[in-house]
C-alpha cells in the first residue's frame, strides 16, 4: 500500500510536522503486514511536540481508529492542524489532538459508517449490527474531544453535519481557530463592539441543496467507497 502520510522537519521551530493530505488509507491497513508497522515505527522516532496537518476527505474508518491510538500514545504533545477539511475518518483523527486546532477557512465533517453488503436478511441484519458498534466507537472519540452527549453527537452523524471554524469551536471539536491572534491584533474594531456572527451562516454551512450537492460530489472522487461487510467483520474480530 502506498504511503498516504508524510514527515517534514518544520526548519523554524526544529520540531516534526505530519501531514495527512487526501484519503487515510485509501482501502484498509488491517491486511496489509507493513503499513501500520511502519507508521509506527515512524512515529516512535519523535520523541519531542508533534503537529499533525490534516486536509483529507476521510478513508477507512478502522485504519482512522489505529492511527488516532498511536497519536494519543504518543508522549509528547500533539497539536492538530485543521488546515483544509477533516471529513468522515479523518474527524476521528482530527479528535486525536491534545489541542486541536482549525483554519478560519476550513472544514470538519462527521457522519455515519458507511458499507456495503449482500445476502439474505440475517446478513443485512448483521451488516447493520456492525454498523451500529462501528458508530459506538467513533462517538467514543468525539465526546472525549467535545464533552458533548452520546445522543447529541449521534444525531449529529444521522443528520451528516458540516461544521465551518467558528462551529466546530463552538461544539468543541476544535480548540482554537488559527491565525486567530493575529487577526485581533490587526482589528480595528474594539473587542466590546464586535458584532455577533450571524447563528443562521454558522450553523448551516452549505445548507442550500445544490451547493451540497455539489460539494459532495467533488469530495466523493476522492473519498474511498464503503467497505464490504464480511471485510469489515474481519478487521473488528482482528481488534478483538
Amino acid at each position: 500500500m502506498e504511503k498516504f502520510w508524510n514527515w517534514i522537519k518544520n526548519e523554524d521551530t526544529g520540531e516534526t510536522e505530519l501531514y495527512f493530505e487526501g484519503p487515510i488509507s485509501d482501502s484498509t491497513w488491517l491486511g496489509d503486514e507493513i503499513t501500520p508497522a511502519l507508521f509506527r515505527n515512524e512515529l516512535e522516532k519523535v520523541s519531542g511536540n508533534l503537529t499533525v496537518w490534516i486536509n483529507s476527505p476521510g478513508g477507512d474508518c478502522i485504519s482512522a481508529s489505529q492511527i488516532y491510538t498511536m497519536l494519543r500514545n504518543h508522549k509528547s504533545k500533539v497539536t492538530v492542524k485543521i488546515d483544509g477539511i477533516a471529513a468522515s475518518a479523518a474527524s476521528v483523527v482530527a479528535m486525536a489532538g491534545d489541542e486541536t486546532l482549525i483554519s478560519p477557512t476550513g472544514y470538519l465533517m462527521i457522519h455515519n459508517p458507511m458499507t456495503y453488503a449482500s445476502g439474505n436478511k440475517a446478513e443485512m441484519e448483521k451488516a447493520i449490527a456492525l454498523l451500529d458498534e462501528i458508530k459506538e466507537g467513533i462517538i467514543n472519540a468525539y465526546t472525549r474531544k467535545t464533552g458533548l452527549s452520546r445522543n447529541k453527537i449521534s444525531k449529529l452523524m444521522d443528520d451528516e453535519t458540516w461544521l465551518n471554524a467558528e462551529k466546530a469551536q463552538q461544539l468543541g471539536f476544535a480548540d482554537g481557530i488559527l491565525f486567530s491572534d493575529k487577526d485581533r491584533k490587526k482589528s480595528s474594531v474594539p473587542e466590546n463592539e464586535e458584532p455577533e456572527p450571524d447563528e443562521k451562516q454558522m450553523t448551516m454551512l452549505y445548507s442550500p441543496i445544490q451547493t451540497t450537492a455539489s460539494l459532495m460530489q467533488k469530495i466523493s472522487a476522492l473519498a474511498p467507497k464503503g467497505v464490504p461487510i464480511n471485510q469489515l467483520d474481519k478487521r473488528l474480530a482482528l481488534l478483538k
